[in-house]
């Protein structure tokens, strides 16, 4: 817990990046009959039946202190998709830093065998002298800032019923170029004296 805090207490550095990921399944489900439009002390209705179509998964990549994110749409979350999330940070979203410092928590597809899974060794050890991995306790997924930006992309853009994953690229693109011309941060104020503090039950030899 207290890798994670300590490095959220760190000034912005450019050349190294903190990044939060995270990824959430989306239900996709398509309407049987038409909404009903609005009119006069009308609001729009929708009919109580609906139509499954399978899942679909959200990857988030968020730079708290830069005010960036990275929302990415994709039919699986297996370790190949993971990887190559990886390898979007690495080649695409921060080409310049020196090493990106991912925040996730311990899901059995965030490892650094699953980019050797998904490429060749030298490629996968490539990318991996520019990633360093830290990870969350488990149960405290909360400690992931990306958890809270996807709480904010579902409130804003998931409160309605998607049919499929082009209707989820529409609706999460905007939202995300939307929020990273505007720079919002995520202020972050739980610090390591707080965990010592509030927390203290966790610690071996508290009494």
């Amino acid at each position: 817990m207290e890798d994670v805090l300590e490095l959220y207490e760190q000034v912005y550095d450019a050349r190294q990046p903190v990044v939060c990921f995270d990824e959430k399944p989306v239900q996709l489900v398509a309407e049987t009959r038409l909404p009903r439009g609005v009119g006069p002390g009308r609001p729009k209705r929708y009919d109580y039946e609906y139509e499954r179509r399978g899942t679909a998964n959200i990857f988030m990549a968020v730079e708290p202190l830069g005010g960036r994110r990275f929302v990415s749409v994709t039919e699986r979350r297996t370790k190949v998709d993971f990887a190559g999330q990886m390898q979007r940070l690495v080649d695409i979203h921060y080409p310049e830093a020196e090493r990106v410092r991912v925040v996730l928590d311990n899901l059995n597809t965030h490892k650094p065998a699953s980019l050797y899974e998904a490429f060749p060794p030298a490629e996968a050890r490539r990318l991996l002298r520019r990633l360093e991995f830290h990870y969350t306790p488990k149960h405290a997924s909360w400690l992931n800032m990306a958890e809270i930006e996807l709480s904010v992309l579902s409130s804003q853009c998931l409160d309605r019923r998607i049919p499929d994953t082009h209707t989820l690229i529409a609706e999460t693109t905007p939202w995300q170029d939307r929020r990273n011309r505007d720079g919002i941060p995520v202020k972050w104020r739980f610090t390591v004296n707080d965990a010592r503090t509030r927390l203290a039950h966790l610690y071996p030899g508290h009494s």
